[in-house]
């Protein structure tokens, strides 16, 4: 599935915005606070109309096609889920099944075995009858990302996935959503993480796009300067992927700064 976002702007946060997110890749969407990533997120599943411009999915204007066919072709997974929720997490992972369900609304028995196999991938098959309103953040997470896909999207959104998630469950996270064969628009905040999971990058800052092309030409020393105004280094490892360090403290005459080092895409593979 193809997603084509041209000269979209919205109030004041997105300005002339135009994309294109090839069929089956995982493009990421980085840039600081505010810049208007999750912005153009909810312009795409839906969530806020732009003020101009169009949203494509396989050349069809999202916003006038019908919203249940949507529904069945793209899954989003956001940050402002409800946290109350009474239901339990099998419920909510059966949620997914709504926008396929015929007249009766009634699971099927293929359904229900989708939905046993999903959350066993999203490793919450052990929380099934519990109440949702229970869980952590980073279960919740899991569980959303479960009904996200027993919908069976051709596209899924993914917006700030691994927040509230320990780092083996984020390095599980961005595997599974490497080997779903499905295109994946999905904004991140730590770059290494980006860098390793996605096949391509685009940097936001102020509402407008300032960067955009494969992970190793946009993760730049030049480019955290001016958009995230921070001096880092950038270095390339034995996988050609960028890594960055930033200096945490000050240099004094016999120690050299601190630095942070993550994991590369060899660790999500």
């Amino acid at each position: 599935m193809n997603v084509e976002i041209k000269d979209v702007s919205w109030l004041h946060v997105l300005h002339d915005v135009s994309l294109t997110a090839g069929s089956a890749k995982v493009t990421g969407l980085i840039g600081p606070n505010g810049s208007g990533k999750s912005s153009l997120l909810r312009c795409v599943y839906r969530r806020i109309r732009p003020d101009r411009g169009r949203v494509l999915i396989d050349g069809a204007d999202v916003w006038r096609t019908p919203p249940r066919q949507i529904a069945q072709q793209v899954a989003a997974v956001t940050q402002d889920t409800p946290a109350d929720l009474d239901d339990s997490v099998e419920q909510i992972v059966a949620l997914g099944r709504i926008p396929h369900l015929g007249a009766l609304g009634r699971l099927s028995a293929a359904e229900r075995a989708l939905i046993a196999e999903t959350m066993e991938r999203c490793d919450v098959s052990a929380l099934a009858h519990r109440p949702f309103a229970t869980l952590s953040g980073g279960e919740r997470q899991r569980v959303h990302l479960a009904r996200a896909l027993v919908q069976q999207p051709r596209l899924l959104i993914l917006d700030e996935p691994t927040n509230h998630l320990d780092l083996r469950h984020q390095v599980d996270l961005l595997r599974l959503v490497r080997t779903l064969g499905v295109t994946v628009l999905v904004t991140l905040h730590d770059l290494q993480l980006a860098a390793a999971a996605c096949d391509r990058l685009v940097v936001l800052d102020g509402g407008r796009i300032v960067a955009d092309g494969p992970v190793t030409e946009v993760i730049t020393t030049d480019l955290l300067r001016a958009v995230y105004r921070v001096e880092a280094e950038v270095d390339h490892g034995r996988d050609g992927l960028p890594r960055v360090f930033l200096p945490l403290a000050r240099q004094s005459r016999d120690a050299s700064a601190t630095r942070v080092r993550c994991p590369g895409r060899a660790a999500t593979q």
